[in-house]
Protein backbone atom coordinates (compact mmCIF):
# COMPACT_ATOMS: atom_id res chain seq x y z
CA UNK A 1 0.00 0.00 0.00
CA UNK A 2 2.84 2.43 0.70
CA UNK A 3 5.14 1.70 -2.22
CA UNK A 4 7.01 4.59 -3.80
CA UNK A 5 4.69 4.37 -6.81
CA UNK A 6 1.61 4.71 -4.60
CA UNK A 7 3.16 7.61 -2.69
CA UNK A 8 3.92 9.47 -5.92
CA UNK A 9 0.38 8.93 -7.25
CA UNK A 10 -1.13 10.01 -3.92
CA UNK A 11 0.96 13.19 -3.83
CA UNK A 12 0.26 14.06 -7.48
CA UNK A 13 -3.48 13.56 -6.97
CA UNK A 14 -3.40 15.51 -3.70
CA UNK A 15 -1.58 18.45 -5.29
CA UNK A 16 -3.96 18.45 -8.26
CA UNK A 17 -7.00 18.46 -5.99
CA UNK A 18 -5.52 21.20 -3.85
CA UNK A 19 -4.86 23.34 -6.93
CA UNK A 20 -8.27 22.78 -8.53
CA UNK A 21 -10.05 23.24 -5.19
CA UNK A 22 -8.28 26.52 -4.52
CA UNK A 23 -9.03 27.69 -8.06
CA UNK A 24 -12.75 27.25 -7.33
CA UNK A 25 -12.53 29.42 -4.22
CA UNK A 26 -10.16 32.09 -5.47
CA UNK A 27 -9.68 33.04 -9.07
CA UNK A 28 -6.31 31.58 -9.97
CA UNK A 29 -5.29 32.54 -13.48
CA UNK A 30 -2.12 30.46 -13.49
CA UNK A 31 -3.30 27.86 -15.96
CA UNK A 32 -4.64 28.85 -19.36
CA UNK A 33 -8.22 27.71 -19.55
CA UNK A 34 -10.53 27.31 -22.45
CA UNK A 35 -13.88 29.02 -22.50
CA UNK A 36 -16.85 26.74 -21.98
CA UNK A 37 -19.32 26.79 -24.84
CA UNK A 38 -22.79 25.47 -25.46
CA UNK A 39 -24.26 23.12 -22.89
CA UNK A 40 -21.07 23.13 -20.79
CA UNK A 41 -21.30 26.92 -20.39
CA UNK A 42 -24.98 26.70 -19.44
CA UNK A 43 -24.24 23.96 -16.90
CA UNK A 44 -21.30 25.79 -15.28
CA UNK A 45 -23.23 29.07 -15.22
CA UNK A 46 -26.14 27.38 -13.47
CA UNK A 47 -23.79 25.83 -10.89
CA UNK A 48 -22.11 29.21 -10.37
CA UNK A 49 -25.41 31.00 -9.97
CA UNK A 50 -26.37 28.83 -6.98
CA UNK A 51 -23.62 30.56 -5.06
CA UNK A 52 -22.57 27.49 -3.11
CA UNK A 53 -22.14 24.32 -5.21
CA UNK A 54 -18.75 25.16 -6.71
CA UNK A 55 -17.54 26.44 -3.33
CA UNK A 56 -18.58 23.21 -1.60
CA UNK A 57 -16.87 21.15 -4.30
CA UNK A 58 -13.77 23.33 -3.96
CA UNK A 59 -13.71 22.88 -0.18
CA UNK A 60 -14.13 19.11 -0.57
CA UNK A 61 -11.30 18.98 -3.13
CA UNK A 62 -9.03 20.95 -0.80
CA UNK A 63 -9.94 18.72 2.16
CA UNK A 64 -9.40 15.52 0.17
CA UNK A 65 -6.17 16.87 -1.32
CA UNK A 66 -4.81 17.74 2.12
CA UNK A 67 -5.73 14.30 3.48
CA UNK A 68 -3.86 12.69 0.60
CA UNK A 69 -0.84 14.96 1.04
CA UNK A 70 -0.51 14.41 4.79
CA UNK A 71 -1.24 10.68 4.35
CA UNK A 72 -4.14 10.64 6.83
CA UNK A 73 -7.40 8.77 6.25
CA UNK A 74 -6.35 8.06 2.65
CA UNK A 75 -8.97 5.35 2.16
CA UNK A 76 -11.68 7.72 3.40
CA UNK A 77 -10.39 10.50 1.16
CA UNK A 78 -10.44 8.24 -1.89
CA UNK A 79 -13.98 7.15 -1.06
CA UNK A 80 -15.08 10.80 -0.80
CA UNK A 81 -13.37 11.53 -4.09
CA UNK A 82 -15.06 8.72 -6.04
CA UNK A 83 -18.42 10.45 -6.76
CA UNK A 84 -16.64 13.73 -7.51
CA UNK A 85 -14.37 11.90 -9.95
CA UNK A 86 -17.33 10.27 -11.70
CA UNK A 87 -19.00 13.66 -12.13
CA UNK A 88 -15.81 15.29 -13.41
CA UNK A 89 -15.39 12.50 -15.94
CA UNK A 90 -19.02 12.60 -17.09
CA UNK A 91 -19.02 16.40 -17.39
CA UNK A 92 -15.95 16.37 -19.61
CA UNK A 93 -17.07 13.30 -21.54
CA UNK A 94 -20.50 14.69 -22.46
CA UNK A 95 -20.22 18.48 -22.21
CA UNK A 96 -16.59 19.57 -22.45
CA UNK A 97 -14.34 17.20 -24.35
CA UNK A 98 -11.31 19.57 -24.42
CA UNK A 99 -10.92 18.96 -20.67
CA UNK A 100 -11.27 15.20 -20.97
CA UNK A 101 -7.55 14.48 -20.59
CA UNK A 102 -7.38 15.99 -17.10
CA UNK A 103 -10.59 14.18 -16.13
CA UNK A 104 -9.11 10.87 -17.32
CA UNK A 105 -5.90 11.47 -15.34
CA UNK A 106 -7.88 12.17 -12.15
CA UNK A 107 -10.04 9.09 -12.76
CA UNK A 108 -7.08 6.81 -13.44
CA UNK A 109 -5.18 8.04 -10.37
CA UNK A 110 -8.23 7.56 -8.17
CA UNK A 111 -8.93 4.06 -9.54
CA UNK A 112 -5.30 2.97 -9.09
CA UNK A 113 -5.19 4.26 -5.53
CA UNK A 114 -8.52 2.63 -4.67
CA UNK A 115 -7.16 -0.62 -6.10
CA UNK A 116 -4.01 -0.27 -3.99
CA UNK A 117 -6.19 0.16 -0.86
CA UNK A 118 -8.75 -2.48 -1.87
CA UNK A 119 -8.35 -4.57 1.28
CA UNK A 120 -9.87 -1.68 3.26
CA UNK A 121 -12.92 -1.53 0.98
CA UNK A 122 -13.42 -5.27 0.58
CA UNK A 123 -15.67 -5.66 3.68
CA UNK A 124 -18.11 -3.18 2.13
CA UNK A 125 -18.96 -5.75 -0.54
CA UNK A 126 -19.60 -8.77 1.71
Amino acid sequence: MNSTFTKILRIVLGLGLLFFGLSKLINLHIMPTHIYTGDAAIFIDSLSSTGYILKVIGILEIFIGLLLLINKWVSFALLLLAPITVNILLFHLFLDTPGLLVALVITILNVILIYKHWKVYKPLFH
